[in-house]
């Protein structure tokens, strides 16, 4: 069995109100006559930041919650040891923020503020993944050989967004390719890296490093999030045992990113270092080869063995054009073709409004009116964990010895 000593997910969201009549707003685009930002703060807040406390706050079942920024607060699970447990984790705090978004709107109400209160799983800030990986090692020969991955697995575990460009509106496999990123950094918020690394203590005097991926989706999807942290444990085991790995440095890896997001048949190329062209189909491909090779000679639990039978369907269909065998479970695809069958009904183009609000619409964390949530309810997504195990980590950490508090 492989597993990660521990894995984290930090998402940010995204506040908006609507008032009759108006579009959606963020807290700093409100009016004076209307609600402050920070009256919008603290009233939405309330519940869990009472008074001056602090912004940060720390969750009974081990998340953090940080409320720093009124309109993108950001959620982070406890770490987990169970890549089952972090899904669990990441879907309770969308119940959470969407019971705080439900009570602060019934109280607006109360006071007389007509306004529809909105969190998306969608913000800019989108979010950041965490693996512990030792202490010990060159962080340069890890970066070199896990970047190559993390550019390409948009294309298996992408979120998906319109995306409005000078030339009219494309569909992107990812709600992260566009921002300047740079390759590795020390430091994740003065940089933007797609990888950073931080050493922290640990108990008898040990210390590890807790690898953080910045290029990282809001996913909605359990089995989008199922596949997007499998296969990347698995790359970073594989690093870290020194198995024999594909030559796959690229040139350019923030060109390559964006390149790669506009290509939802996965066949556009990227240059690598060497001169090389390959696809981003070519490169995922090569590296499920040494996951298949890795998890035969150490042996697999049955979520490594699903993520490994996931990650080769997905490829199998984008690169026959069958999307509807991964329609269930991908989300970039999921949104994709709910989309398109959007425009046909209706006759409209992709730079549509209405097709920019339901692209916003999937990522609502409201049950009731949320676009993921109302193909769950119909049955049209697969899961990955029960509701029972969500409700529970709402409240009750990971068991004892499998979780380490959000810091």
């Amino acid at each position: 069995m492989w597993t990660s000593a521990s894995f984290g997910l930090e998402s940010e969201y995204a506040v908006t109100c609507v008032f009759p009549g108006q579009p959606g707003l963020s807290p700093e685009e409100l009016s004076p006559e209307q609600l402050s930002p920070e009256e919008l703060a603290r009233d939405i807040f309330r519940p869990v930041v009472p008074g001056d406390r602090s912004s940060d706050v720390l969750l009974g079942n081990g998340a953090r919650l940080s409320v720093e920024a009124a309109s993108h607060p950001e959620y982070a699970t406890p770490e987990c040891d169970n890549v089952l447990d972090l899904i669990a984790h990441d879907k309770a705090g969308e119940r959470i923020l969407e019971e705080i978004g439900v009570d602060a709107q019934r109280r607006l109400r109360e006071a007389g503020i007509a306004a529809d209160v909105y969190l998306v799983k969608n913000s800019t800030g989108g979010c950041r993944e965490s693996y512990q990986v030792g202490a010990h090692g060159e962080f340069g020969r890890l970066a070199d050989m896990l970047i190559p991955f993390l550019v390409t697995r948009q294309l298996i575990c992408g979120a998906g967004r319109v995306l409005p460009t000078p030339q009219g509106a494309v569909f992107s496999l990812s709600q992260v390719a566009e921002p300047a990123w740079k390759g590795v950094s020390p430091a994740r918020i003065r940089s933007r890296p797609l990888i950073s690394t931080r050493y922290q203590p640990r108990a008898g005097g040990q210390a590890f490093r807790r690898l953080h991926v910045a290029v990282s989706e809001p996913n909605m999807s359990e089995t989008t999030v199922l596949l997007k942290l499998g296969a990347t444990d698995l790359v970073l085991r594989m690093i870290e045992a020194g198995a024999a790995m594909p030559d796959l440095i690229l040139d350019n890896p923030v060109r390559a990113i964006g390149a790669v997001s506009l290509d939802v048949s996965g066949r556009s190329l990227v240059r690598l270092a060497d001169g090389r062209e390959l696809s981003a189909l070519d490169i995922q491909r090569e590296y499920l080869a040494r996951a298949r090779e890795f998890a035969e000679r150490n042996g697999a639990d049955a979520a490594s063995r699903r993520v490994l039978g996931m990650w080769q369907r997905v490829l199998d269909s984008v690169a026959t054009g069958n999307l509807d065998a991964i329609a269930r479970e991908i989300d970039w695809v999921t949104k994709y073709q709910l989309i398109e069958r959007y425009r046909a009904t209706h006759g409209l183009p992709l730079s549509a409004p209405e097709i920019a609000q339901l692209d916003l619409a999937y990522h609502d964390v409201n049950r009731g009116r949320g676009g993921y949530y109302l193909l769950l309810r119909n049955g049209a997504v697969d899961r990955a964990v029960c509701d029972i195990d969500i409700f529970e980590a709402k409240t009750v950490p990971p068991p004892p010895g499998r979780y380490r508090q959000a810091g």
